[in-house]
């Protein structure tokens, strides 16, 4: 084997006695091929270029989004305690109402139990009046039995 045959050398003969390139393809095909190696990197590289851009306004476009949706967030919380206290107000409010015309019916029953026992009491006293006009020594005899069961209980306490 000759120099011009060996596999490391720079180039090799062809069977025509033409210089070929040491990876097979004719004369100037390596400045093709770098060529299309620094299109290949131009275009990964604008790619790339264009895939950053185009993540930077999603991640911008993202936070915009989380921005409004922290706003909402925020002013529904607000509306909905707003709500609660106006709800707690009424709420309140009503009890009060309530309890306090359940405490003017009852002062007003008791009112009118207190006047209908005065009347009873007085009804009672004239009935007793007419009784010792109508009978004087039987109003006598209930008055000393009362008067020795007061003395007897005074006697024991």
């Amino acid at each position: 084997m000759d120099s011009t045959m060996r596999p490391g050398s720079p180039s090799f003969a062809s069977p025509g006695g033409q210089a070929k390139d040491p990876h097979g393809g004719p004369p100037g095909s390596r400045s093709s091929i770098s060529e299309s190696l620094e299109r290949g990197k131009e275009a990964v590289g604008t790619a790339a270029n264009d895939a950053m851009n185009s993540a930077g306004s999603d991640l911008q476009s993202l936070r915009n989004d989380l921005n409004n949706l922290k706003e909402t967030v925020t002013k529904f919380v607000s509306q909905a305690s707003s709500e609660a206290a106006k709800s707690a107000r009424e709420v309140t409010s009503s009890v009060a109402s309530q309890v306090g015309g359940v405490a003017h019916d009852l002062a007003d029953r008791g009112a009118d139990m207190a006047s209908a026992a005065t009347d009873q009491a007085k009804s009672f006293a004239s009935e007793l009046e007419n009784m010792a006009r109508r009978n004087p020594l039987g109003a006598i005899a209930g008055a000393v039995v009362v008067g020795v069961l007061i003395g007897l209980m005074g006697r024991r306490s």
